[in-house]
């Protein structure tokens, strides 16, 4: 087949397949094609069009050469690839009479020039002279023609080597299910998967039935078969592998502040010390935007996120972060890069305001936790015409940007906190109890000035001048940008609004006053409503009361004459505020030293020595060392019993007795003096 330069040119009066009909090209007027279709219609297209449409095709003509694969040719071997380029250089001088690494100016050999030889001829010169049929060399030149330099290599070379050889489908199928079985299960060795490999191949074909390689063939299978599944590895990397969905990821985008707002909660790698003294890790729950990347909130819990923080999250977003007492000055907002003059124009708050955005969500994606399911969440969003929308299941890629997020703050933050624990065990250092120094709201304002000098004003990777995509820039300035844009609509909450975001607990006013959990609130104000029905009839007639699980030292009771707020009765015998947890671990003291835990006026006392006691600091050496004398008294003999004093008269003329001494146990001294 001849290389001619035209071979492959639309012409007037050819019939092309086009838009699944036949079509005669009538005619052509620079990128255009007239085409007149087998029914009498015409239509013109771009020649463009019609030649990238599929089903493409000019009838009656050879198809269109292909490209030379590259990208193949530079994984042969040398020597494959020698003998190619050899063949084409005897295959272009039959077809034009020169190789194709003649000098300029050189004449086609006798035997070969196209002016006095036909093909024919040529073909079995090439032949004669290279020892092969000539059908070899017309073989060669036809896939020359159609595929270039690929064509002409030995095609044995290119086979993709099978990663499992030779080895039977069936044990290929059983290794391939075991290893997916391990993606749940804590690590082990491949001795044992190959273990049971092979009872699993006995117990489903039979002993003897599927052909079982060596022991060494078999760990090569395993290594190849498990590649890139983290098998032997981290059980945490090789499950999070196995999660990834396997759809192309696609980027979360905003074009606005606010327009979508990521919201979850981790706990923080960092020890904090409790109001009871003892130390553990606290719950962040932090708020991002997609568009600013902006940390709008972070909130610091101890043991577990409850609902009401979810709603409070989302009442420290519509404010202003307000400046406090030791803050530079540079973390004011009229000190940053941001319009704090045009902002203040809109919503006065900005006065005295720390250098981070107020932004009002519009949606905000949840995961499937019972904090943001809960009735007390969706229910604040519903109030402030916020849209929830749920990631999918076990899909954090969902909400990949608070994910990333969290990893930003272990990395930036938490690692130069005093009682660093580390992302996981493997990297906890030794005593990392003994070295938590900051409690909860210490941590919080850390936290809090923090995102204002180390992220809000820190360059992120993800943010990029359009203009000047090598320049990356802060939460900070994209929102300045994007505000400048979109505008800025303040979202101001009332005490009331503060009051319905708060959890709801339905009661009754007694006499007494109001009871929940044991604790007793009353005032003079509940005297119309004592002993009275509510109305609502759903509720059996219980009243609406709010109350803070982080502040229980009054309730918020809902009357159709408004809020009224109801003190504890036993506030003044308590010190300090306390939280839901505090009472509850005041409870338990007061159970362990033989009180009665529902009587409340008994668990205030042991709350305000609690908290006392935790005004001056941890005393957690005290509790490891009775531990550890209870450990050993458990595994030595009891202690002699004590003696009988003597009596007062005989103490100053008769020697004590030697006691010998047993191991203390301080948890049964304190027992005793109960």
């Amino acid at each position: 087949m001849p290389l001619r330069g035209d071979a492959f040119v639309l012409r007037t009066g050819d019939w092309v397949s086009f838009d699944d009909n036949d079509h005669q090209v009538v005619a052509l007027s620079g990128t255009s094609v007239r085409l007149r279709s087998s029914d009498g219609s015409e239509t013109v297209v771009l020649a463009s069009y019609l030649m990238a449409s599929p089903g493409f095709a000019v009838t009656g003509a050879d198809p269109p050469p292909e490209l030379e694969p590259s990208g193949l040719l530079s994984t042969l071997p040398a020597p494959v690839l020698a003998a190619a380029q050899e063949w084409e250089r005897h295959v272009v001088e039959v077809e034009t009479g020169l190789p194709s690494d003649a000098a300029p100016g050189s004449t086609p050999r006798p035997e070969y020039d196209p002016a006095t030889r036909s093909l024919a001829e040529r073909d079995a010169a090439k032949a004669a002279e290279l020892g092969v049929g000539v059908r070899t060399v017309q073989g060669r030149r036809y896939a020359y023609a159609r595929q270039g330099l690929w064509g002409l290599v030995d095609q044995r070379t290119t086979r993709l080597a099978d990663t499992t050889g030779r080895a039977d489908a069936r044990l290929i199928t059983i290794i391939e299910e075991a290893v997916a079985a391990e993606t749940p299960a804590s690590t082990g060795t491949r001795s044992r998967l190959i273990r049971r490999v092979i009872k699993q191949i006995e117990e489903t074909h039979g002993p003897g039935v599927v052909p079982i390689p060596s022991r060494s063939t078999l760990y090569k299978l395993v290594d190849r078969l498990s590649s890139g599944r983290h098998t032997f590895g981290s059980a945490v990397t090789r499950r999070q592998t196995a999660n990834r969905p396997q759809k192309p990821f696609t980027p979360t985008f905003a074009a606005r502040p606010g327009e979508q707002v990521q919201i979850d909660s981790t706990p923080l790698d960092v020890m904090a010390v409790l109001d009871s003294g003892l130390t553990a890790r606290a719950d962040l729950t932090i708020a991002v935007d997609v568009a600013t990347r902006s940390i709008c909130a972070a909130v610091l819990r101890p043991v577990g996120t409850k609902a009401v923080d979810g709603s409070l999250l989302l009442a420290k977003m519509l404010v202003p972060e307000p400046m406090r007492p030791g803050w530079a000055v540079s973390l004011r907002m009229a000190s940053s890069r941001m319009p704090h003059k045009r902002l203040l124009d809109v919503d006065s708050r900005m006065q005295q305001a720390a250098a981070k955005p107020v932004i009002v969500p519009d949606t905000i994606v949840i995961d499937g936790g019972k904090v943001f399911l809960s009735d007390t969440f969706t229910r604040a969003c519903n109030r402030l015409g916020i849209s929830v929308q749920r990631a999918r299941p076990r899909t954090p890629t969902d909400k990949a940007i608070v994910e990333a997020t969290f990893s930003a703050i272990n990395t930036l933050f938490c690692q130069h906190l005093a009682g660093y624990t580390g992302p996981n065990v493997s990297r906890r250092g030794e005593r990392v109890e003994d070295q938590a120094a900051w409690t909860i709201p210490e941590l919080q304002d850390l936290l809090d000035e923090w995102v204002l000098a180390g992220w809000q004003a820190r360059p992120h990777d993800s943010l990029r001048d359009p203009y000047r995509p090598k320049k990356a820039i802060s939460p900070n300035d994209k929102y300045a940008s994007l505000v400048a844009a979109c505008g800025y609509l303040p979202l101001v909450l009332r005490s009331e609004d503060y009051l319905e975001l708060l959890p709801v607990s339905w009661r009754a006013i007694n006499e007494y006053g109001i009871r929940i959990g044991y604790r007793t609130y009353d005032t003079p104000d509940l005297g119309p409503f004592r002993r009275q029905h509510s109305g609502h009839t759903t509720k059996r007639g219980l009243w609406e009361v709010h109350y803070d699980p982080y502040d229980l030292s009054q309730v918020f009771l809902r009357t159709p004459r408004g809020w009224i707020t109801v003190p504890w009765v036993h506030l003044p015998l308590v010190s300090a505020p306390f939280a839901d947890f505090t009472w509850q671990h005041a409870r338990r003291l007061a159970a362990k030293a033989g009180l009665d835990n529902t009587n409340e006026a008994a668990v205030a006392r042991v709350l305000d020595a609690l908290l006392t006691r935790a005004e001056h600091g941890p005393d957690t050496r005290t509790a490891k060392v009775a531990g550890r004398t209870r450990a050993g008294a458990a595994s030595h003999r009891p202690p002699a019993p004590r003696a009988p004093e003597p009596a007062p008269s005989d103490r100053s003329t008769e020697p004590a007795e030697v006691i010998p001494f047993g191991v203390f146990d301080a948890h049964a001294e304190a027992e005793r003096w109960l």
